[in-house]
């Protein structure tokens, strides 16, 4: 009898990676540009982000080195008056450059509008979801996107010319006679919070717009079980619907938030002649991309203020990193879904 001797066969590649290659010999022509045209659409943003950080440093470098921290700790900013060389300024004298104020006036006029815009927002989008009859949301819901196409120079014009007038003669007086800190200023159409209520109007858009999407995503079957558990419509929409779209608000708030920060022609033309710190909501003020944008010519003939205005630019940049980078923490904190069986029912 003879004895048979099975030789050792070949290892074979897993299922796996003889599925990928094969895929990967199959790619046509057409396939690798579209996948090369991907990659490098996913490269770009980053690209464009440090670009631009990186062009910004540069400009900044000689600011931050003559400025010192005196730029963050002093709340004037003056551009001097410029020596004439030939007809062109090339020194200043009697120069300051402080960012305290700037500083202060773009987080607080933001800030305020993000505090009024939220709210009206979020109600906005939930009686346009909720409560408005089917036939006439699409129609409402476009002339709200359209308020978000409206070029910031004609809000500007608008909350000089229209509301700010009106709100110092009918409400402001009013405001000021209360007598609560920093609300008993003397009432004028310009100010910290004309400007901030122009801020929130342009934003609301923005805002009440995602937040209507995510409303209209919420499951049927969610709220439906929300009025078989016996809640009524405002129990619905506080156990259901909010914790389901909070992630998204938060989201699209900083979105907003975004678009207040870096503002410029509306409150440009609002905030009023600011050489400071405002004593009352009602104060004049500036931001740092106003006074980018308002010292801009002058800077074209004076390297030190140009350096300094970007060096403003780096600070508004940084600010708005830090805001992208908390708002996904915040969203990943807060992006559970709640449904509201076990949620103290």
């Amino acid at each position: 009898m003879t004895a048979t001797v099975e030789r050792p066969q070949k290892p074979t590649a897993p299922p796996a990676l003889s599925a990928r290659a094969k895929s990967r010999s199959e790619l046509t022509s057409a396939d690798r540009v579209i996948r090369a045209f991907l990659a490098v659409a996913g490269v770009i943003p980053t690209a464009a982000l440090v670009f631009l950080a990186v062009v910004m440093l540069r400009q900044a470098l000689p600011a931050i080195s003559a400025n010192g921290t005196h730029f963050f700790t002093s709340t004037k900013f003056n551009i001097g008056v410029g020596a004439s060389n030939g007809g062109y300024g090339t020194t200043t004298v009697a120069a300051s450059y402080g960012v305290l104020a700037l500083l202060f006036g773009t987080l607080m006029c933001s800030i305020i509008a993000l505090v009024i815009a939220v709210p009206v927002s979020v109600a906005g989008a939930l009686l346009l979801a909720e409560k408005v009859p089917a036939r006439f949301q699409n129609p409402l819901g476009v002339f709200l996107e359209l308020l978000a196409g409206i070029p910031s120079v004609v809000y500007g014009i608008w909350g000089y010319f229209t509301l700010g007038p009106f709100l110092s003669h009918n409400i402001y007086r009013w405001l000021s006679d209360v007598g609560i800190p920093w609300l008993d200023g003397r009432p004028q159409a310009t100010g910290l919070l004309t400007a901030s209520i122009v801020l929130a109007v342009m934003i609301v858009p923005i805002i009440a717009a995602t937040t209507r999407e995510l409303i209209r995503s919420v499951p049927t079957v969610s709220k439906e079980g929300a009025v078989a558990l016996g809640l009524t419509s405002a129990e619905s929409v506080r156990f259901v619907t909010i914790p389901y779209v909070r992630s998204g608000v938060v989201a699209a708030s900083l979105l907003g938030w975004a678009r207040a920060l870096g503002e410029t022609i509306a409150v440009l033309i609002i905030s009023g002649d600011g050489a400071g710190v405002p004593h009352s909501i009602f104060g004049n003020f500036y931001t740092m991309a106003a006074e980018i944008a308002g010292d801009l010519d002058a800077a074209l003939t004076d390297p030190s203020l140009m350096h300094t205005l970007g060096e403003i630019g780096l600070v508004l940049l940084v600010i708005t990193l830090i805001t992208n980078f908390a708002g996904r923490l915040i969203t990943q904190r807060f992006g559970g879904v709640n449904l509201p069986v076990g949620a103290g029912l």
